[in-house]
């Protein structure tokens, strides 16, 4: 009978507490006056270490080279880590192995992997275009493959969508988690979850998908509740229903102040249901702009790791610089 091994002798290893990981999604700005204030929101959130901020681009890749360049400026000019969106539909292999050749060649190493939209005029896609992010997936990991000489047999963080409640295409949670498992199989790394307004949302959904075999960290994507106007549209867009009850208590709000007070709680009481279900990390949905996200991050009190001296130095000198 062979020996136990190092990591058999040390059963708690794998219970000991490990930092709560913290990143927020950002969006190029739309126009020069959307520009000052979104690097307003970046120099803020930076302050606070987050591991990764992803930024997102619109449909079928709209606005790619604007959120390309902000990109490029993220990694030259702050200490921040992006992680680039990156859609399929609508793209063949050709082209999305260039564009994925392209953002690693810029320094991005973690990439968010979605299928995307597709056309709502009903266009056929294009020949030979991918059409899942499973995917996109495997397409990363072979372009991966190729480069990792370039990349010191490094590794790219591969990120997906996980829903907490059924996608709008999908027949079923059940088949939801199903993809999900798929996704983990081609090579995804971590998930980030759609918006989500019911505390018992993030538990079933971790639940559904531990039983599963997914294995991959799930973080939770949290939206700071204090627009009702946006609550309400991202409501409609992502086919999640608000919960009724939050939405009538900002709405019975006397002041706005009153109202940003009401949703910041809420959003605090639901990361912090999904941190006590096993959430490994938090994803703030920050719209570009920080006081909310902030205020959200300062009451939840993340047990977080310290800032690496070098990078506290090189954000205080650009602070004294500007």
């Amino acid at each position: 009978m062979s020996p136990p091994s190092l990591i058999e002798t040390h059963p708690n290893l794998s219970e000991s507490s490990a930092p709560v990981a913290l990143s927020y999604e950002l969006f190029p700005p739309r126009s020069p006056a959307a520009a000052e204030s979104l690097w307003n929101t970046i120099r803020e959130l930076e302050t606070t270490d987050p591991d990764y901020v992803s930024v997102t681009y619109g449909a079928s890749g709209s606005n790619r080279d604007t959120a390309v360049e902000l990109i490029n400026r993220l990694l030259l000019e702050t200490t921040l880590r992006p992680l680039a969106h990156l859609t399929c539909v609508g793209n063949t292999p050709q082209e999305l192995a260039e564009i994925i050749g392209d953002l690693l060649d810029t320094g991005v190493r973690g990439i968010l992997a979605l299928r995307g939209d597709r056309p709502q005029d009903g266009t056929p896609p294009v020949p030979g275009s991918l059409r899942y992010a499973q995917d996109l997936i495997e397409l990363i990991r072979r372009v991966e493959q190729r480069r990792s000489a370039l990349l010191c047999a490094g590794k790219i963080a591969v990120g997906v969508a996980a829903y907490p409640t059924r996608h709008p295409e999908s027949p079923s949670e059940e088949h939801d988690v199903e993809v999900l498992l798929a996704k983990q199989r081609s090579g995804a790394d971590f998930a980030i979850t759609q918006v989500f307004f019911h505390t018992d949302q993030y538990a079933d959904l971790l639940s559904r998908a531990r039983r599963a075999g997914v294995t991959i960290p799930i973080i939770p994507g949290i939206m700071p509740f204090t627009s009702p106007r946006r609550v309400k549209r991202l409501g409609e867009l992502s086919g999640v229903e608000p919960d009724p009850q939050l939405l009538a208590r900002l709405a019975a709000a006397d002041t706005d102040a009153e109202r940003h007070r009401i949703g910041v709680r809420a959003t605090v009481d639901l990361a912090k249901a999904a941190l006590d279900a096993g959430a490994q990390g938090i994803h703030l949905y920050t719209f570009n702009e920080h006081q909310s996200a902030l205020e959200v991050l300062d009451k939840l009190a993340l047990p977080r790791h310290s800032r690496s001296a070098g990078r506290r130095t090189a954000i205080l000198q650009r602070q004294l610089a500007s």
